[in-house]
């Protein structure tokens, strides 16, 4: 394990705490002890506790999972999937870094499967994304695969279909052609689509 003496020094880290520091707060703005503690606490076993001990709140466990998922202890891979397909996108994005950082082999199939299903794509923005970084094996079936539900002109999700677009645009990978060339009339997706094309 790395280790938790850089995590102050890392800006993800300072965003999520300033973030969560309001969340934890009281109505006359009084911050509970134990979200200094979690901030600043060096035991990974500490941390380990709040992910399992029942009853805590969920900023408590976000600063859990994300120093540990920062120090690549595995006990916080479960945890920061979840979080990365939370209804809050802040947390989406604080649990992806960290998903980046744990280096977990899981990550990718988790990813995959958070971007792929459809019940849930309102929240797949960042399942994509991180796809698009891991550059996994999982990587461009997946983010094919959900472009290819999001050519609809009307679609609500383009925004989805754009994230992918440029994800396929990064991975270049020959096997997304087709459906790149699919998304060519689409009136948001069109333009990046002929960008990625423009890559293989």
């Amino acid at each position: 394990m790395v280790g938790f003496k850089n995590d102050a020094e890392d800006p993800e880290f300072c965003s999520m705490i300033d973030r969560l520091r309001e969340e934890a707060g009281n109505d006359r703005g009084e911050i509970p002890a134990a979200f200094g503690a979690l901030a600043e606490t060096g035991d990974p076993e500490e941390l380990h506790r709040v992910l399992t001990a029942p009853a805590q709140p969920l900023w408590a466990r976000e600063i859990a999972a994300f120093r540990l998922g920062l120090a690549g202890d595995p006990r916080a891979f479960e945890a920061l999937v979840l979080l990365l397909n939370h209804r809050d996108p802040e947390r989406c994005v604080s649990a992806a870094y960290a998903l980046t950082r744990l280096g977990d082999p899981r990550t990718a199939r988790a990813a995959a499967a958070l971007a792929t299903n459809e019940l849930r794509v309102a929240y797949a923005l960042l399942p994509v994304r991180l796809l698009a970084r891991l550059r996994a094996p999982e990587s461009v079936p997946a983010l094919v695969t959900v472009l290819g539900r999001r050519l609809a002109a009307d679609d609500p999700h383009w925004r989805v279909g754009l994230a992918c677009v440029e994800g396929l645009a990064a991975l270049a990978d020959e096997r997304s052609r087709d459906v790149l060339e699919a998304a060519l009339p689409h009136p948001r997706l069109g333009g990046a689509a002929r960008e990625a094309l423009g890559r293989l």
